[in-house]
């Protein structure tokens, strides 16, 4: 289940980013609770804050993908992990002077989601670099127990936090001190034991053959397409469970963090039994993805919040087991040259969906209330997955006979 420790590199990048995403998941809860705090429980600023937070990757993803290719992976994460510092500290000081507004998050939001567009597809493609194929589903797993671990602990200790000091900025403040974890890491890799692919010379319309490389292959095209209708709702999913928490149950910060971290438990039992599997299957594939949209509709009929709390926990497990089994779909038939622009499709897809998702989702809970909104959003995967499995034998089947036309 660990094996991919075994790799120093992997093991300081592992450690590094440990640290480092518990102090994401501190400031995703922070800026989710400050959004309602300045706008006095309003679900579509809410949803507006989640949009611009991944707007750019639907705007310029594909273009990060591209600088993942043609440039080394470790200078450009040392810099995009120290812009987010900055970013962090910038918002932790407007907190706590007071001078906090809603447009600052807004502003955060996007510039940080701007700087995704490269940090993300570069940050996915290093991963084998310092693996190798072998280890590779593994180490991907490994990162997303490693996240989902944060997103347990990160969760339930701001909560606390903002209940024993009434305020989020210390909370950002502390994100920003956790980058030096991850920038360490990366600053005292040994370069003689990464496996760096070869670079791709700059070129016109990389972007259009990255595009043509995932069309014409079905065990890309599948996972790519499932992974766009799922993360387009799954996304505003932690948005959800802040407006279930604070609007339906009337719970408190600290209950929001439990809830948070309820639904990340079951992430991380879902990510450490995906560390055990050598290869994911379609089959797995549309298994998570049906499991997540009906527990979502579950949860959205929960009576009592302790009911609730349970749900979350399979609901954890179904969309963690989706979104790693695609990932290392994804990567393990994808050739070196071309992981840095089918990463940044994979990450255009599983964050761009996110402008369309939040601010439905928000709109329909400020409509019919966060029950709603959170049991549509099951049914939208459901319709989703569903329009994945069509599309990709229709696509598949027009490949087919352009290719024998050629022939």
């Amino acid at each position: 289940m660990f094996r991919s420790l075994r790799v120093r590199n992997y093991r300081m990048f592992a450690a590094g980013g440990a640290v480092s995403n518990v102090g994401g998941w501190l400031q995703r809860t922070a800026q989710d609770w400050l959004v309602l705090d300045l706008t006095h429980g309003s679900a579509a600023a809410l949803g507006t804050a989640t949009a611009l937070q991944f707007l750019p990757m639907l705007l310029f993803g594909l273009f990060g993908g591209v600088l993942a290719d043609r440039y080394p992976k470790r200078p450009i994460l040392i810099v995009a992990q120290s812009l987010m510092a900055v970013l962090a500290l910038t918002m932790a000081v407007l907190t706590i002077t007071g001078s906090a507004q809603v447009w600052h998050v807004y502003v955060m939001a996007f510039t940080l989601g701007v700087i995704s567009c490269v940090e993300v597809p570069t940050r996915q493609a290093f991963v084998v670099e310092m693996v190798g194929r072998r280890d590779l589903s593994n180490a991907i797993a490994l990162n997303s127990s490693s996240f989902n671990l944060a997103r347990v602990v990160g969760p339930a200790i701001a909560g606390v936090l903002i209940s024993l000091l009434g305020s989020t900025g210390p909370i950002f403040l502390i994100n920003g001190l956790t980058f030096a974890a991850v920038i360490s890491s990366l600053v005292f890799m040994r370069k003689s034991e990464l496996n760096p692919a070869e670079r791709v010379p700059r070129a016109k319309g990389q972007l259009r053959e990255g595009l043509r490389y995932v069309i014409e292959r079905e065990e890309l095209l599948m996972p790519i397409l499932l992974i766009a209708f799922v993360s387009m709702f799954s996304q505003s999913f932690s948005m959800s469970i802040a407006l279930m928490a604070r609007e339906e149950f009337q719970a408190g910060a600290s209950s929001f963090g439990l809830a948070s971290s309820m639904f990340a438990v079951g992430a991380l039992g879902g990510a450490l039994l995906a560390a055990r599997r050598a290869m994911p299957s379609r089959r797995l594939l549309i298994a998570g993805a049906i499991g997540f949209g009906l527990f979502q509709i579950a949860t959205g009929l929960s009576p009592f919040y302790p009911v609730y709390l349970l749900l979350l926990i399979p609901t954890g497990i179904a969309l963690i087991t989706i979104n790693t089994a695609a990932n290392a779909s994804v990567q393990l038939a994808t050739s070196p040259d071309m992981r840095g622009r089918v990463m940044g499709i994979y990450m255009l897809v599983f964050t761009g969906g996110a402008p369309v998702g939040a601010p439905l989702i928000g709109w329909l809970s400020d409509l019919g209330g966060p029950r709603m909104g959170v049991m549509l959003s099951g049914v939208l995967v459901l319709v989703g997955t569903g329009l994945a499995v069509l599309m990709t034998r229709v696509i598949g089947a027009r490949t087919a006979r352009a290719a024998l036309a050629m022939a």
